[in-house]
């Protein structure tokens, strides 16, 4: 099994790779882990086969209070101006989104956390990484900010309810997913420690030990496949989606 080289960007050190680094060691991958600002980020995607970017408690427009911010935002551009095969999670979601030309806000519903339900839209019957998921997926949500508007020309991939751009790609290998699938139970209870008045809106025993559990199984029984098709997209051992072709304009 060839061995695709997926550098991986955690923001924050509160919000780090979790079960994705098994996922994708299994299939094959070798994970190249940087954290800003602690490590240097390269100034291009030379050298390696993939991008993953977590999540992560700043803003996407947060590049005062975070400099470096403005580097992973390159990465990104490079990622989609050479389509390279990349996954930004939550906080890399919406850097994506922005990146490319999309609008993020603080969601006006406030904030968004818990075990929830998102499901697949049309576009996402025929990607390569999306079409084998359930219609209805269990996500782990932990976010106040949400995206607006998708960048021109993206492919809308998952919704839910609460928020309509739960998941999209750009181009061909390009993806964005806004809640997390990484999440172990121990990481959700820290991030529902540091932020009392967050966890609070979550529903009435979500956040308890035993609900956290079982959402995890569920979140690792869908999303450990998925992950496994990333590595392979990077590995170019799976096609990525067909391009769409349109008629001209008279």
């Amino acid at each position: 099994m060839s061995s695709p080289r997926i550098l991986v960007v955690q923001p924050d050190p509160t919000v780090p790779i979790g079960s994705l680094d098994a996922w994708l060691t299994e299939q094959g991958a070798t994970l190249d882990t940087r954290r800003p600002p602690d490590d240097d980020l390269p100034e291009n995607l030379a050298g390696w086969d993939g991008l993953l970017v977590l999540g992560g408690t700043m803003r996407a427009g947060d590049a005062p209070g975070h400099p470096w911010l403005s580097s992973v935002r390159g990465l990104l551009s490079a990622a989609v101006a050479g389509d390279v095969p990349t996954l930004g999670i939550c906080l890399g979601a919406q850097l994506l989104a922005v990146t490319a030309g999309g609008r993020v806000g603080a969601d006006p519903k406030g904030p968004d956390v818990g075990p929830a339900l998102v499901s697949k839209k049309d576009a996402a019957w025929v990607d390569p990484l999306f079409s084998e998921l359930p219609l209805m997926q269990d996500v782990l949500q932990f976010r106040e900010d949400t995206i607006e508007q998708l960048p021109s020309g993206a492919e809308l991939l998952a919704s839910s309810p609460r928020a309509t751009n739960q998941a999209y790609r750009l181009r061909r290998r390009v993806y964005g997913i806004q809640f997390h699938i990484e999440t172990t139970p121990e990481v959700v209870s820290r991030w529902a420690g540091d932020a009392p008045e967050k966890a609070a809106t979550a529903r009435p025993g979500a956040l308890d030990e035993d609900p956290l559990a079982q959402v995890h199984a569920d979140i690792a029984e869908t999303w450990r496949p998925f992950a496994h098709r990333f590595a392979d997209l990077a590995a170019s051992r799976i096609d990525p989606v067909e391009p769409r072709y349109t008629l001209p304009m008279a």
